[in-house]
């Protein structure tokens, strides 16, 4: 259920900061018409951090009663709070959400053990399938490979988003792992090699703006036919890296709304994509037609 091009849905704003739900929905048909194999809502590139519980809540509510079954629903639910993140994981449960997406727990640093208690009481706590998110440039903490292999074993917990790039870690724990749990990438330039050493997926970033290529690459390479895909990836590439030139989502956002998909805001602390980066988007993007 949980496999392909899963896209990091941004969340879209009016000009005064609210949220634009007309403009989400536009989003969402746009998803599933490029053929998506599912949706992230409320994760990094929705902006989680400065997205209030009540907005949270409501985006992932219009979600699943807009997408209505078409596609998978992932509600980023994570925290570094136990219990908000089990508040938050029950609240999309209950909102019919198909999985949930578990950051670590950012900034208070836990160790290893911090790390499996909180991701075991919420596994504890809510009947949910739960993708644990690994994503150490941004939280400042790394749950190793023991951790995860462990964490594996719970009931509710059935993969992993994996933002490192390290293919390794894959190599490693899918030898470790039952044959059910998933590796998903969190990290659009090494998706492929990820892919190819057993990965099932990708939570991306780029496939906000290029939905249908990210479908077409991940069909291929599920179907093993390796070098169709690297060819496709191979336009791909300079927008992937494109997607990063300022902290995600600032470029991502900027580029849909050059495209006229959705209004450019974004919330502080960030702030629009600075006008030096503009070309080079545009011309990343346009190196994919």
């Amino acid at each position: 259920m949980f496999q392909g091009s899963i896209v990091a849905i941004v969340t879209p704003m009016n000009s005064d900061g609210s949220l634009d739900i007309k403009s989400f929905k536009s989003l969402l048909d746009y998803h599933i018409e490029s053929k998506s194999d599912g949706v992230v809502v409320v994760g990094t590139s929705g902006e989680a951090p400065t997205i209030d519980f009540d907005e949270h809540t409501f985006l992932i509510k219009e979600a699943v009663k807009h997408i209505n079954g078409k596609i998978p629903v992932i509600a980023g639910s994570g925290a570094n709070s136990t219990k908000e993140a089990i508040y938050l994981t029950k609240k999309s449960k209950e909102l019919g959400a198909d999985a949930c997406l578990l950051i670590t727990p950012y900034y208070n640093k836990p160790n290893q053990r911090g790390m499996y208690e909180h991701f075991k009481a919420i596994n504890d706590n809510v009947d949910i399938p739960q993708i644990l998110y690994n994503v150490p440039c941004r939280t400042g903490v790394d749950i190793d490979n023991q951790t995860v292999e462990d964490l594996s074993e719970l009931k509710n917990i059935i993969g992993i988003k994996d933002a490192t790039g390290e293919i390794d870690r894959i190599d490693f724990l899918k030898n470790k792992v039952n044959k059910n749990f998933l590796f998903l990438s969190g990290d659009d330039t090494s998706f492929l090699d990820y892919m190819q050493h057993g990965g099932v997926g990708t939570i991306s970033v780029t496939a906000n703006v290029r939905p249908d290529l990210m479908h077409d690459i991940c069909e291929k390479m599920l179907n093993q036919q390796f070098g169709d895909a690297k060819k496709i990836n191979n336009k791909l590439e300079p927008l992937h890296k494109a997607m990063f030139v300022e902290s995600n989502p600032i470029p991502v956002k900027w580029l849909l709304s050059h495209l006229g998909k959705i209004n450019s805001k974004i919330r502080l602390p960030l702030v629009t994509l600075d006008e030096k980066y503009h070309q080079n988007l545009i011309d990343a993007y346009e190196a994919t037609l």
